[in-house]
């Protein structure tokens, strides 16, 4: 399990990439590089890191579903994710 402090840093990041988004934007097709530095650091899309919804785990993070493969394996072996089953053959 991920430290809170962590997991709410990844929100407080995507809520500044939100804000910034339209200003880089018309930044960017205006080549004005100067401005743009003066940016926060936090305000670039770059610095967003995927984590895992449940559990906040930063590595092994599932796209599709959102998830840690940790969790995800947890899951689909309880059944809790539709459309998921152990291959056996």
């Amino acid at each position: 399990m991920a430290k809170e402090s962590m997991k709410a840093r990844e929100v407080k990041r995507k809520k500044m990439v939100e804000k910034y988004a339209a200003k880089r934007k018309a930044l960017k097709e205006a080549g004005d590089y100067q401005a743009l530095q003066k940016l926060p650091k936090d305000a670039s899309p770059i610095r967003m890191h995927n984590r895992c919804k449940l559990t906040g785990r930063p590595k092994g993070y599932m796209r599709t579903f959102g998830i840690s493969r940790v969790t995800f394996r947890e899951m689909a072996n309880q059944g809790l994710i539709p459309g998921v089953r152990k291959a056996s053959w």
